[in-house]
C-alpha cells in the first residue's frame, strides 16, 4: 500500500475542496443509517472529508501515513486517530457508520485484501450500520491511463500526473510537482502511487458474504452502470 508521505504537503492545496463530496456521503448515510452518531473514515488522509463531517458526527479517521496524520490532527484536534492498514485494523470498538472514499480501496492490490478490508468493516460495525465506499472501475483506470497527463497549477506549484499501465491490472499514478524555491529554481518532489480495480459484479458479491444488504449508486447518474466513472457501495451489517 501507498502511504503519501511526499505528496502530503501540496495534498490539500493541489486538491478541490471537499464540501461537495462530503455532502454527497452525508446524503447517503441520512439515508441508510438515520441517526447514525459515530463514524470512522478509512484512509482517511489529511481529514478533508471528516472535517465537513465532524458537524454531524462524532468522526475518527485511520490511515497508513503518519504524515497524513499529523494534519488531520491539526485539523481536527478533539477527533480520534489511528495509524494503521486498512485491510487489517483492529480497534476497541464499533461505529454506527465507516467510511472510505476517494477510490482508497484502490490502493489495495489484491481482491483478498478487499475481502479482509470487508470482514474487519464487519467486526467494526454497530448492529445495523452502513459502510459507504467508492471505487474506481475497471473502465475508469483503463480510460486514464489511455488519457494525456493531468496538469495543474496551485498557489505557484505546477502539478502534472500521469497514469500509466504498470501490468497485471495495475495502474501507476506518477505525481511530480514543482515548487517555487528562489531565483527562478523549482524542486521537483515526484511519488508514485498504485491503484487496481476489479469486476464490480466481483465486488459486489463478496460484499453480500458479509453484509445484510448492498446498494450501489453514482452520483454523475441516476443509477450505477458498467459506465459510471465511480462507483459508491452502501452496505448494511
Amino acid at each position: 500500500m501507498v502511504s503519501y508521505d511526499i505528496f502530503v504537503q501540496f495534498y490539500d492545496a493541489a486538491m478541490d475542496r471537499r464540501a461537495a463530496q462530503a455532502a454527497y456521503i452525508h446524503s447517503l448515510i441520512a439515508q441508510h443509517r438515520p441517526g447514525a452518531k459515530t463514524l470512522l473514515e478509512l484512509a482517511c488522509g489529511t481529514g478533508a472529508i471528516l472535517e465537513f463531517l465532524s458537524t454531524t458526527y462524532e468522526v475518527s479517521g485511520l490511515d497508513l501515513s503518519t504524515k497524513m496524520l499529523s494534519v488531520a490532527r491539526k485539523k481536527l484536534p478533539r477527533a480520534a486517530f489511528f495509524h494503521g492498514n486498512m485491510a487489517i485494523f483492529a480497534l476497541d470498538r464499533r461505529f454506527d457508520v465507516i467510511i472510505c472514499v476517494f477510490d482508497s480501496i484502490n490502493h489495495l492490490l489484491r481482491f483478498t485484501e478487499w475481502r479482509r478490508m470487508f470482514r474487519r468493516v464487519h467486526a467494526h460495525l454497530e448492529e445495523q450500520g452502513v459502510f459507504v465506499f467508492d471505487m474506481n472501475p475497471e473502465r475508469k483506470l483503463q480510460r486514464l491511463i489511455q488519457a494525456p497527463p493531468f496538469v495543474k497549477t496551485f498557489a505557484d506549484h505546477l502539478m502534472i500526473m500521469e497514469v500509466t499501465d504498470a501490468g497485471k491490472g495495475i495502474a501507476n499514478w506518477n505525481i511530480k510537482v514543482f515548487a517555487p524555491r528562489t531565483n527562478a529554481i523549482y524542486e521537483l518532489f515526484e511519488e508514485n502511487i498504485k491503484e487496481r480495480s476489479f469486476p464490480v459484479r466481483q465486488v459486489k458479491a463478496a460484499l453480500l458474504e458479509q453484509f445484510s444488504a448492498v446498494k450501489m449508486f453514482d452520483p454523475a447518474r441516476r443509477r450505477s452502470s458498467a459506465q459510471s466513472d465511480r462507483v459508491y457501495f452502501v452496505c448494511k451489517r
